[in-house]
């Protein structure tokens, strides 16, 4: 600061004062005669550059409002926490100091971002203001009377340059000097924060030791009230500031993921309103009848908040405890809302008062408080939910959880509030606290996550059944399989969600999280093959998601189950070559994923190379066959093809076989290899109408004119017949009393050959009995 003041002190003396002394005159006369007036100019010019450059600087402006708003926003957060941190005396809970501990964290971040802004400004300013020194002590632009006639020729643009470094000067003088001040606060104010963190660690680090050993005396030594510096509400005061700042910092920095939440919502939203809206159409309304859900109105504007409240912690799982309790009684008041039409008056009592106690826990649970009066009422608060517990244990059903889980959550409820009881009668407050809040939130997410589950299996449902009428993707699915797969992943998520909210409550999400990490990010060594548990759970989770999602392509495009009996509808096979997409970028990105070196990799691929040399030729050979099937297209989904001994309608083409639904209902796997080198005949590539033969004897007396003239009335009254192709009747082969006759009939389709036969030889049969035509 003081060589801040010299510096200062010294541009304005140089700036402002002409010296004329004349050994000063001398010098510069001796000095600069030789070098007059290219000298001079290049001086002039120089200075011109650097005053040119200075304005620039000064007119763009350091920002200084903004870096001075920035500072005193990280002192207003940080304010409450130093409050909270002098009140508490070396008392906080484990949770207030993880929370103070990301929030200082943060605003050390931000300090450290500040700072570095100002030393760039500081060292810019300073270095301009040495170079306005610098120019100002020049003797080459200063004006006296001993100068020559050739540097008074420049007398009038030296002035100038004069005047402006005069006004330069200043101007950055000024900034230099609010720079200065702002830097200086900024790194008083950076001592602070550290010293802030030293203790939050330091407490942090003997919160285990304080929570476990006595905090307060025993409940009957308790005084009945404490009042403590600067009284009782002053202690509620910073009590609420800190927890007020813990909320206020995690919403300001976690609102992008406020907002996927809020658009998942919305989207929710907008899905079901337009299903809804869709099933009141006369033509669907037909079909699926009146819908009545508990949860899904037309205007879902409930049921979207209670799903935005049950998912939150997914989106913000490192949200402080204090936030999920906001959140659960908002998920509570909501539920309220719906239960109060449908619960009886007596059960809704029982709602409230449950919702009101909730209440007073998690105030009371802000409030450090030792005092008679603060730890009987939370006594009290546990005896009751202890007693709820009780008696929902073995009466209490959810229809949407397994009795297994709800048994499990009633017995952490009242397993938790009876510990809370004993802890609070043994002067651990900052556990019992802990142990009552999240006992309680345990049933009530419980309660929450089944409603939530009933929105979402109701949601699914009228989308079923939207989607059936208009033969969408649920048209060519097992509604029923759907069903129970929807509902396995629901029980799965709520598990989770419900998991996580118990770790938030604890205090242990933080520490879960960087013992799961430390697991899987650990390097582990199988010989000379270095890997990790996070490679390998990712190469899993690909190849099975990979496997999964090829299977089920062909309902994706719209390839239901095919029976031989069904309409005949030809399929290209796009879904093959998609499966095939699959499988590469599926194994590429798990290789990719488990981190395998590629010199390990070539090792792999040269061991699989011998393998096929060795015995996996028919493999690779069917494999093969099945890309060119693929491209080539020699026959399609749906097809009747015939090889060898086998027919049958085409029902899958797979990479490695495919499949053959025969007339009897069998399904035939052949290997691509046989189909692509063995002798295929397809009789549906091109039209799917068959010439069909026919033939039977007749006795050598038969009018052959009038028999003709017979068949081919028949022939066009059978149905599946082309009556644009002609019929054609042939004398096939002559006896001593019989002649062979052949009809060759155009039948629609393949598959109802068969039944064309069987029809037009019934007609025939009947004709021949009343023509008195005798069969051989």
């Amino acid at each position: 600061m003081k060589l801040f003041t010299f510096r200062l002190f010294l541009l304005s003396l140089l700036v402002l004062s002409f010296c004329r002394a004349d050994a000063q005159d001398k010098i510069l006369s001796a000095d600069s005669s030789i070098s007059i007036p290219d000298t001079l100019l290049f001086k002039i010019q120089k200075a011109q550059a650097a005053i040119t450059e200075v304005n620039a600087a000064n007119k763009k402006g350091y920002d200084i409002e903004n870096l001075k708003n920035r500072l005193n926003d990280i002192q207003e957060n940080i304010k409450p926490l130093q409050l909270d941190f002098r009140d508490s005396k070396n008392k906080l809970d484990t949770k207030s100091l993880l929370s103070y501990g990301l929030i200082l964290k943060d605003a050390s971040t931000r300090i450290a971002s500040l700072r570095t802004v100002l030393i760039k400004s500081n060292g810019e300013l300073q270095r301009m203001s040495q170079s306005i020194i610098d120019l100002s002590s020049d003797s080459l632009l200063s004006i006296t009377q001993t100068d020559d006639a050739e540097k008074k020729l420049y007398l009038p643009q030296l002035q100038e340059i004069r005047l402006k470094l005069q006004s330069a000067g200043v101007l950055t003088g000024k900034n230099l000097d609010q720079v200065s001040r702002i830097l200086a606060n900024v790194s008083a104010f950076d001592l602070v924060i550290n010293d802030l963190k030293t203790q939050a660690d330091d407490q942090l680090q003997h919160s285990g030791e304080v929570a476990v050993g006595k905090e307060a005396p025993f409940l009957w030594n308790a005084p009945l009230t404490i009042v403590p510096d600067g009284g009782f509400w002053r202690q509620i005061q910073s009590s609420y500031l800190g927890q007020q700042q813990i909320l206020s910092y995690f919403i300001n920095s976690t609102w992008d993921k406020r907002i996927l939440a809020i658009l998942f919502a919305g989207a929710f939203f907008f899905w079901v309103y337009t299903n809804v809206k869709l099933s009141k159409r006369a033509a669907i309304k037909r079909k699926v009848g009146e819908l009545q859900f508990e949860y899904l109105k037309a205007f879902p504007i409930l049921a979207s908040f209670i799903v935005l409240c049950n998912i939150t912690p997914i989106f913000e799982p490192d949200a402080p405890s204090l936030y999920i309790e906001i959140i659960q009684f908002l998920l509570l008041l909501a539920m309220t809302y719906h239960l109060r039409l449908v619960l009886p008056e007596r059960q809704l009592k029982y709602w409230l008062v449950i919702i009101a106690l909730f209440t007073v826990l998690i105030i009371g649970n802000g409030i450090a408080s030792s005092s008679f009066l603060m730890r009987i009422g939370l006594l009290a608060i546990n005896v009751f939910f202890f007693y709820l517990g009780l008696r929902l244990y073995k009466h209490l059903k959810i229809t949407q959880f397994t009795r297994k889980y709800v048994k499990i959550v009633i017995g952490i409820l009242i397993g938790f509030n009876g510990l809370a009881i004993l802890l609070n009668l043994f002067g651990r407050l900052s556990l019992a606290k802990a142990f009552s809040v999240t006992g309680v939130i345990g049933l009530t997410q419980m309660i929450g996550l089944a409603v939530f589950m009933q929105i979402i299996l109701d949601a699914m449902e009228l989308q079923i059944k939207i989607s059936s009428c208009n033969k969408g993707i649920f048209s060519r699915i097992s509604h029923s399989n759907t069903r129970a797969s929807i509902k396995k992943a629901l029980h799965i998520f709520s598990i989770i969600l419900w998991v996580m909210v118990f770790l938030i409550n604890m205090s242990l999400i933080s520490g879960t999280f960087s013992f799961l990490e430390a697991i899987l990010v650990k390097k582990r060594a199988f010989g000379s093959i270095h890997f990790t548990l996070e490679n390998i759970l990712f190469f899993t989770a690909i190849v099975y998601v990979a496997n999964k999602l090829q299977k089920h392509v062909p309902v994706l495009f719209g390839e239901g189950s095919l029976t031989y009996d069904s309409e005949v509808e030809h399929k290209s096979s796009k879904v093959a070559l998609i499966r095939l997409i699959i499988i590469i970028v599926g194994v590429l990105f798990a290789v990719t994923a488990s981190g395998l070196p590629m010199d390990k990799l070539t090792v792999v691929l040269g061991a699989l190379g011998v393998g096929i040399g060795l015995g996996m030729q028919n493999i690779v050979n069917n494999f093969v066959s099945g890309i060119i099937l693929i491209f080539e297209k020699p026959f399609r989904i749906g097809d009747y093809v015939e090889l060898a001994d086998k027919k049958g309608k085409v029902k899958d083409i797979g990479i490695r076989s495919s499949k053959l639904l025969t007339p009897q209902g069998s399904e035939v796997i052949i290997p691509n290899g046989d189909l692509l080198s063995g002798r295929l005949v397809n009789w549906t590539l091109s039209h799917d109408y068959v010439k069909s033969e026919l033939t039977f004897k007749v006795g050598t007396g038969t009018d052959l004119e009038a028999l003709n003239k017979m068949i081919e009335e028949e022939t066009k009254q059978t149905s599946h017949v082309m009556d644009s192709l002609p019929i054609e009747i042939l004398v096939n082969a002559i006896a001593a009393d019989s002649v062979e006759i052949k009809v060759l009939v155009w039948c629609q389709s393949i598959y109802t050959e068969s039944a064309f036969k069987s029809e037009l030889m019934s007609r025939l049969l009947k004709r021949f009995i009343e023509k008195e035509i005798k069969i051989v």
